[in-house]
């Protein structure tokens, strides 16, 4: 099937609502986002005792959280990240245990490949980092690794974390969210935030299309639409955010299930016989007002990562966060951008998935004939050093849980109990420094990680 009569598989505005409220006059807290940071905020703060209105203007999980590659990996991941990955780890597991196969929760391992002596140079890296941290990684020889998944291409080794897992994110974060509910959260879909009820310099609430919602605390985790949000009540996130595009095969033999990418394509097994494959390091970018707001602190990635994004002067649609002609100013009593705008749903690129279709059909002829049966894309927020800002706002009860950079699916267990920790003046368990707020204006430097 052509790229350009692909179907989509996506949680959208046609997916009935579940969750159709109205919301409360009051709560203790308010999350505002339906994604998995939101929604496993929202579980451990009801777990906690807190009144908990989560507040989505589209659908649970209908933009980054349902369209990511499914991967649960603490392979590769930036040293501040890791400890609280290696706990959302174990969360998942506990999630596997309660919720059943339904899940699509698998420990099969994740793997990285690479046609060059310096990528394997970098993996040795990661396995010294991991091993400080009791996670197992190990490198693969060319032979090792043709013998973990048997292929026909270039690749000289590789790079294993047999403990990483998968799931199925548009199935398992709707699941959470019922979990998230059976805990107390009232949830609300079709509901956006307008904005903020501030009162003598501190937060009190929320203003909804419904109307008001009292709460002390509200937690903003709203993916690639947090800055905008943010800017409009004088907190500057220099979030920006890239499209990611993902598809399906149809049904294939199984001739490995460990997820894993090269620098073209990336693959994960699926719990239905067929693959998702997406380009392994390509994005897309589109320039808007707060690409030149935020420039000089996205230097040093750009001098990075410059050469796997395709820049696009204008946003594919009306309305986007950052697009042209999206309002920065809006009054709280009218329809807002969050309205007019309920769902981030850009089209695939056609042409990058081509390019995956040929990389995969080359390194897995055992495959046999492979086609798409589905393609999509999404938005994922990021942050000029690519790990989020978990933390307060420099706003007396705004807390920000955002720009997860393309990690969030697999991390968001372990994000929803820091900031539920947090929150509730708890002790968050791990060295939260990398992920502050004032990282951006108290004059440090941006520090990407270490390149592994």
């Amino acid at each position: 099937m052509p790229p350009s009569s692909l179907p989509r598989h996506v949680i959208d505005l046609a997916t009935p609502v579940a969750f159709p409220g109205p919301p409360p006059g009051a709560a203790d807290v308010v999350v505002i986002g339906g994604g998995v940071a939101g929604v496993m905020s929202a579980y451990y703060l009801a777990l906690a005792g807190r009144r908990v209105v989560l507040l989505e203007k589209g659908r649970i999980a209908g933009e980054q959280s349902s369209r990511n590659w499914g991967w649960i990996r603490q392979q590769k991941r930036d040293p501040g990240e890791l400890p609280i990955m290696i706990e959302a780890l174990r969360l998942w597991q506990g999630f596997s245990e309660t919720l059943g196969p339904a899940l699509g929760f698998r420990q099969h391992g994740v793997a990285y490949v690479t046609r060059t002596p310096a990528a394997m140079e970098g993996y040795a890296r990661w396995v010294q980092l991991a091993a400080e941290h009791g996670v197992e990684s190990r490198l693969l020889s060319r032979a090792a690794l043709a013998q973990t998944i048997p292929h026909s291409t270039d690749w000289i080794g590789g790079l294993i974390t047999p403990t990483d897992a998968r799931a199925e994110p548009w199935v398992a974060v709707p699941m959470l969210a019922r979990l998230a509910a059976e805990a107390g959260v009232t949830i609300v879909e079709n509901c956006a935030v307008r904005g903020l009820d501030i009162t003598a310099g501190r937060v009190t609430g929320v203003l909804t299309e419904a109307g008001p919602v009292a709460a002390e605390q509200v937690l903003l985790a709203a993916g690639a639409w947090s800055a905008i949000f943010a800017r409009r009540h004088g907190v500057n996130l220099p979030q920006l955010m890239v499209r990611s595009t993902v598809a399906q095969t149809n049904a294939l033999p199984d001739f490995t299930q460990v997820a894993g990418a090269d620098d073209i394509f990336a693959w994960r097994r699926r719990a239905d016989g067929s693959y998702t494959v997406a380009p392994g390091t390509w994005h897309d970018f589109y320039i808007g007002p707060d690409a030149f707001r935020h420039f000089t602190k996205y230097i040093p990635q750009m001098r990075r990562d410059l050469s796997k994004t395709a820049m696009r002067p204008v946003s594919p649609a009306p309305g986007w966060p950052d697009g042209w002609g999206t309002s920065r100013h809006w009054a709280l009593d009218q329809v807002s951008p969050f309205e007019r705008c309920r769902i981030l749903d850009p089209a695939p690129n056609r042409k990058r998935l081509a390019e995956v279709c040929a990389a995969f059909a080359r390194a897995f002829p055992q495959a046999g004939p492979m086609q798409l049966t589905r393609a999509w894309a999404g938005m994922i927020d990021v942050m000029p050093d690519t790990v989020p800002v978990l933390d307060a706002a420099p706003l007396a009860g705004l807390w920000i849980a955002t720009g997860l950079s393309g990690h969030g699916f697999g991390i968001g267990p372990g994000v929803g109990r820091v900031m539920a920790d947090l929150m509730l003046g708890r002790a968050p368990g791990h060295d939260l420094s990398r992920f502050r707020f004032g990282r951006f204006t108290d004059g440090s430097k941006i520090d990407l990680g270490p390149t592994f």
